[in-house]
């Protein structure tokens, strides 16, 4: 399964509103997000290693050498939000009595943005231990439902339901596949 265009139509303005709600959060300034690089892919367009069948999206992070050169001045890393729109949709479909497109969008976009700043500020380390992942990941949930509390409607209050801390939608999955999502 794969999204529709009017799909990516909706995922392009679902990051707009999950970047306004991060720069809003982290005090990020005029410049909001322009130095946290990043790009978001559909799975149509992954490579093989950026598929997670255990995952709703992950990050992936490169490294961009200027003339390929390790140390130059002008490297920068920059990440790869990998959405598996077939998880999504998926879960869409499952619940679709009460979970919408729009609403677990959101919930995947600004916890992937989260993460996106977090990492880029120093907050963690991309390469941490298991553990430590496991322990950032239960921050990044908690820093999502704080920031989207407030602009809940039902749909959206719903989602978050989902993945609060008394149900966690990603307990379907083993604990490594899960600090992915």
């Amino acid at each position: 399964m794969y999204f529709r265009p009017a799909d990516i139509s909706l995922i392009k303005d679902v990051f707009s509103h999950a970047e306004t709600l991060s720069v809003r959060y982290f005090g990020l300034g005029k410049d909001g997000m322009k130095g946290d690089r990043y790009e978001v892919t559909t799975l149509a367009h992954l490579e093989n290693h950026e598929v997670n069948e255990g995952s709703f999206a992950h990050l992936c992070r490169y490294l961009y050498q200027k003339k390929g050169v390790p140390d130059h001045p002008e490297n920068f890393y920059f990440f790869k939000i990998c959405l598996q729109d077939n998880r999504i949709l998926d879960a869409v479909e499952r619940g679709r009595s009460f979970i919408k497109l729009p609403p677990l969008l959101l919930y995947i976009a600004l916890h992937e943005l989260v993460h996106v700043v977090r990492f880029n500020r120093g907050e963690i380390d991309f390469d941490a231990p298991l553990e430590e992942k496991m322990e950032e990941e239960e921050k990044v949930h908690l820093i999502t439902r704080n920031i989207l509390k407030p602009v809940a409607d039902r749909d959206l209050a719903l989602v978050l339901d989902c993945f609060s801390e008394r149900y966690h939608v990603g307990d379907i999955f083993s604990v490594p596949q899960r600090i992915m999502n």
